[in-house]
C-alpha cells in the first residue's frame, strides 16, 4: 500500500498545479501533506504561505513563511512574501527588513525593489523610494505603476517637475488610471498653475471614475 502513496515531491506538484487553477484550499491540503512527509520542507512552507497570501490570509501566512526560511534561509523568496504579508498588514519596518534581505539574496529579482520602494514611500523615505522605483523602471521603463508611485515619492519629497513627468509617462502609458489623472491634474494646478490642462486632467479622471476629482472641478474648473 505505501508504494501507492503519493511522493513527497508529486504532492508538492498538485498543489502547484492547484494553485495555478487558484483552487487555494485543495492547494494547501497537498502542501499539508507534503509537509506530513518532511516538516522542513522549505518549498512546500512558502507555495503554502503564498496560497494563504493569496486569500488574503496575511497574519496567517507570516508563520508560515517564518517556518519556510527557518528551514532554508538562503531561500529569498520567503524572504520576499513575507514582506509582501507585512506589507499589507501596514507592517512597513517589518516588510523593509526582509526586502532587504530577499535583494541581498537575489540582486536580480526586480520586483523587490517596486515592492520595497513601495514600503519606503509608506514609511516617507521618499528619497530611497526613489532610488528603488529608478532600479525598477531601468529594468523595465514601461511601468504605469512604478511611474505613478515614483511620482508620488516625488511630491514628497518637494519636487513638483519631476513628479510632473512621472505623471505624464503613467498615463502616457495607462489611460485608465483616473487616480494618475486627478494627481496630474492637482499638481499642475497647484503647483505651476496650468488651470486649463489640470482641469482638463481632472475631468478625465472623473470621467473614468474617480469620484475625488469632482470637488476639484466643482471650485476651480467651472
Amino acid at each position: 500500500m505505501a508504494a501507492c502513496s503519493p511522493s513527497e515531491e508529486e504532492l508538492l506538484q498538485a498543489g502547484i498545479e492547484k494553485m495555478d487553477q487558484q483552487s487555494w484550499d485543495e492547494a494547501i491540503t497537498y502542501f499539508d501533506r507534503a509537509l506530513e512527509a518532511n516538516p522542513s520542507n522549505a518549498t512546500a512552507l512558502n507555495a503554502k504561505g503564498v496560497a494563504l497570501f493569496q486569500q488574503e490570509k496575511f497574519q496567517e501566512s507570516i508563520p508560515v513563511f517564518t517556518a519556510a526560511i527557518s528551514a532554508d534561509s538562503s531561500f529569498y523568496k520567503p524572504w520576499f512574501n513575507r514582506a509582501n504579508a507585512s506589507f499589507e498588514l501596514g507592517k512597513y519596518k517589518e516588510s523593509l527588513a526582509d526586502y532587504n534581505m530577499a535583494n541581498g539574496l537575489d540582486p536580480s529579482q526586480t520586483d523587490i525593489y517596486y515592492n520595497r520602494g513601495l514600503a519606503l514611500l509608506g514609511m516617507e523615505q521618499y528619497e530611497d523610494a526613489l532610488l528603488d522605483f529608478d532600479a525598477a523602471l531601468q529594468v523595465n521603463p514601461n511601468q504605469a505603476l512604478v511611474y505613478f508611485n515614483k511620482a508620488k515619492a516625488q511630491i514628497g519629497n518637494n519636487d513638483p517637475a519631476g513628479a510632473l513627468e512621472s505623471l505624464t509617462n503613467t498615463v502616457n502609458l495607462d489611460k485608465r488610471n483616473g487616480a494618475a489623472f486627478y494627481l496630474l491634474g492637482v499638481t499642475r494646478m497647484s503647483a505651476t498653475g496650468e488651470k486649463s490642462e489640470g482641469c482638463a486632467d481632472l475631468k478625465i479622471a472623473l470621467n473614468l471614475g474617480y469620484t475625488e476629482a469632482k470637488t476639484w472641478i466643482d471650485e476651480f474648473c467651472q
